[in-house]
C-alpha cells in the first residue's frame, strides 16, 4: 500500500504549504499519539533543529500528542541522531525530530524513530496515516498527557559520543575547525572535540532561526576550507543542519566526502587489523563513487549498492547483518556504535582511525582514488514522463556508449527536493563534465516541455 504523507525520510516540505502547517502537524501528533496509546502508552521524545518554525511545530505536536493521552519529553534543539539515542536510553516508545535536515529555514519536516532508535516500520507509518482520516478527539481530562523538559539531554549525548571511541583517543594539540551549519550541533559538537583535548575553532555556531544551512555546513563547505587554510589547522569538520551528515576537510583544504570517510572507517574497522571480519562488508548507494568500490575490493571487503536514502542503506545492512554503510553526502551508519546515521560519531571514528594508523587526514584517505564525478540538479515541477522520455533516453544512451566500461550515468529524482539529479562518472573529468551538462540541458528542455 502506498503512503499518503510519509516519504523516504518522514514528512517534509515548505513551511505554510500543506502538509507542513500547524493544523496538519497538530493532527499528525494526535494520530501518532493515538497509535502509540493503543500499543500500551508510555512517552514520546521531541527534539528539533534550530529553524524558526520549530517552535510552532513543537507546540503543535505537544498539543496533538497530549490530547491523545501521551506523555512527552521535550529535548529542545538536538541533533537527529541524539534523539534516536535518547529515545533508546529513556526507553520511550518513539522519538520525533522537527527538522528538514540540510534544507533552508523555509522548509521543515517531521521525522520519527521507533523505541529502538531506528526509523518507524512501514506498518506503523501506515497506521498513523490511517488514524489521520479519523476525527480528532481528546481523551478525558484525567488522561491528558503531561509534558516535561529534559534539561541534561545535551550532556548525556556528549558523553555518549565520546564513548564510541577508545578511551585512549587523545586530540591534545590537534587544531580542528568545526562548522555546525547554524544547526542542531551548535552546542554539542564543539564540546565533544574540546573535551577530547582538541583546540576547536567554531564556524556557523550562532543560529538565529533563519541562517540554518545558509552558506555553511556540509552542503556549503567553502568557508570551512578557507578557515582551515587560514589557521593552518589539522582538519575541518562540517555537519548539516540536523547533524546526521558530516564531511571533512584536510590540512591542504581538500574536501573529504562521505565515500572517502566510509573508506577510512572500513579500513579501520574491517581492515587487516580491524575489530571485525572483512566479510562484514560495506553498503553504499548508486551514487557512491566507483573509486570506493575499487578501493574496498583491493582490501578484500565486499561492497553492495542500494537506492539513495539512509532508509535503504539501513534496510540492506539489517538484511545482511552488516554494520557499516553510507552515502556520498556524508550520511554514514556505524551500527556497532549507534542505531542511525550520526555525523559526530562518524567523525570520531575517522579521528580514531587517524590515531591508530598514525596518519593525517590527507594521508589516510589516499588508499581510495576517486573517479571524477559531476552531478547537476535540474529543478522540475513533476517527475511525470521522466522515465519514458525518448529524448532523455537517447542522450543518456549516447553518453553511456561514449563512456564505455570506464564510467556510468545515473538520473535520479530526489526524494526530498523538486529536482532530478543528473550524475556522470568516468576517468576523464572534462568528458564527465561535458556529458553531464549535455544530459542536464536535455532533461531541462524536456521536462519544461512536459509542463507546457
Amino acid at each position: 500500500m502506498g503512503k499518503k504523507y510519509f516519504g523516504t525520510d518522514g514528512i517534509r516540505g515548505m513551511v505554510g504549504t500543506y502538509p507542513i502547517t500547524p493544523d496538519f502537524v497538530l493532527k499528525l501528533g494526535w494520530a501518532t499519539g493515538k497509535v502509540f496509546a493503543q500499543q500500551g502508552g508510555g512517552k514520546i521524545l521531541i527534539g528539533k533543529d534550530t529553524r524558526i518554525s520549530g517552535y510552532m511545530f513543537e507546540s503543535s505536536l505537544e498539543a496533538g500528542l497530549t490530547s491523545a493521552g501521551m506523555d512527552i519529553n521535550l529535548l529542545g534543539p538536538m541533533p537527529t541522531p541524539a534523539v534516536a539515542y535518547l529515545t533508546r536510553t529513556f526507553q520511550a516508545q518513539a522519538g520525533i525530530v522537527i527538522s528538514a535536515s540540510h534544507n533552508g529555514f523555509q522548509d521543515n519536516g517531521i521525522k520519527f524513530f521507533s523505541g529502538d532508535g531506528t526509523k518507524l516500520p512501514d506498518e506503523v507509518e501506515l497506521a498513523i496515516e490511517a488514524a489521520m482520516d479519523s476525527e480528532l478527539t481528546t481523551v478525558e481530562s484525567s488522561k491528558i498527557g503531561k509534558a516535561s523538559r529534559i534539561v541534561d539531554a545535551s550532556g548525556r549525548y556528549i558523553e555518549f559520543c565520546k564513548s564510541t571511541v577508545p578511551g585512549n583517543l587523545r586530540l591534545k594539540g590537534m587544531s580542528i575547525v568545526v562548522d555546525c551549519a547554524n544547526g542542531a550541533t551548535y552546542h554539542i559538537a564543539p564540546n565533544v572535540f574540546r573535551e577530547l583535548g582538541a583546540n576547536v575553532t567554531t564556524l556557523a555556531a550562532e543560529p538565529d532561526g533563519l541562517n540554518i544551512n545558509r552558506d555553511c555546513g556540509s552542503t556549503h563547505p567553502q568557508k570551512l576550507v578557507a578557515k582551515v587554510l587560514e589557521l593552518k589547522a589539522d582538519l575541518g569538520i562540517a555537519f548539516d543542519g540536523d547533524g546526521d551528515r558530516v564531511i571533512m576537510v584536510d590540512h591542504k583544504g581538500e574536501l573529504v566526502d562521505g565515500d572517502e570517510l566510509l573508506f577510512i572507517i572500513a579500513r579501520y574497522k574491517l581492515g587487516k587489523s580491524g575489530q571485525y571480519s572483512k566479510e562484514q562488508g560495506i553498503i553504499g548507494t548508486v551514487m557512491s563513487n566507483l573509486g570506493l568500490e575499487l578501493a574496498l575490493k583491493e582490501l578484500g571487503i565486499p561492497f553492495r549498492r542500494t537506492k539513495v536514502g539512509d532508509r535503504y542503506v539501513m534496510s540492506e545492512l539489517l538484511t545482511r547483518q552488516w554494520l557499516f554503510g553510507g552515502e556520498s553526502s556524508g550520511h554514514i551508519i556505524c551500527l556497532d556504535e549507534t542505531s542511525t546515521g550520526d555525523g559526530i560519531v562518524s567523525a570520531l571514528q575517522v579521528l580514531a582511525a587517524m590515531q591508530v594508523f598514525g596518519q593525517g587526514l590527507n594521508e589516510i584517505k589516499h588508499g581510495m582514488v576517486k573517479f571524477p564525478q559531476t552531478m547537476i540538479n535540474v529543478r522540475i515541477t513533476s517527475k511525470d514522463g521522466l522515465d519514458d522520455n525518448k529524448a532523455i533516453k537517447a542522450v543518456v544512451a549516447s553518453a553511456e556508449k561514449e563512456l564505455g566500461n570506464t564510467g556510468r550515468v545515473l538520473l535520479r529524482p530526489s526524494g526530498t527536493e523538486p529536482v532530478v539529479r543528473v550524475m556522470v562518472e568516468g576517468e576523464n573529468a572534462d568528458q564527465v563534465s561535458r556529458l553531464a551538462t549535455e544530459i542536464a540541458e536535455v532533461v531541462t528542455a524536456q521536462m519544461q516541455q512536459n509542463v507546457a
